[in-house]
């Protein structure tokens, strides 16, 4: 990837996160939503957004919603940045987001005893 491509990715994803985050007015947007990364073709006429939301049952429909909204999304991104033209944006779910939500829910579901402390020596070699 070039160097090119890698400042375009960093500028659309902090762009994109600032249009989302404050400038997008639709309710099913009030969950938390992260663009997790950006990757733009080496032509830059196309964009793969990845998303994550904090509600893993809402993340379809939200991706929908962005994806609708392509339009004045490129809009706003075209008066943040200076580029020849908006590439196509493509919104697709984080699914390495949504593997590190699962192991959460995993992990906060488990029943494990606390460890119980030894009374008397300590095995730290020390006399």
């Amino acid at each position: 990837m070039s160097n090119r491509q890698q400042r375009a990715n960093s500028e659309i994803l902090k762009c994109l996160t600032e249009i989302i985050k404050d400038k997008m007015n639709d309710p099913r947007l009030d969950k938390i939503i992260s663009v997790t990364e950006v990757s733009v073709s080496p032509d830059f006429k196309f964009c793969k957004v990845k998303i994550s939301v904090l509600d893993v049952k809402d993340i379809e429909g939200v991706t929908k919603v962005l994806q609708k909204s392509e339009g004045f999304i490129k809009r706003e991104l075209g008066k943040m940045l200076d580029m020849p033209f908006m590439p196509k944006l493509k919104f697709e779910v984080d699914k390495g987001a949504i593997s590190v939500l699962r192991v959460e829910e995993i992990l906060k579901n488990l029943n494990i005893p606390p460890e119980e402390e030894e009374n008397g020596d300590d095995n730290t070699g020390k006399d």
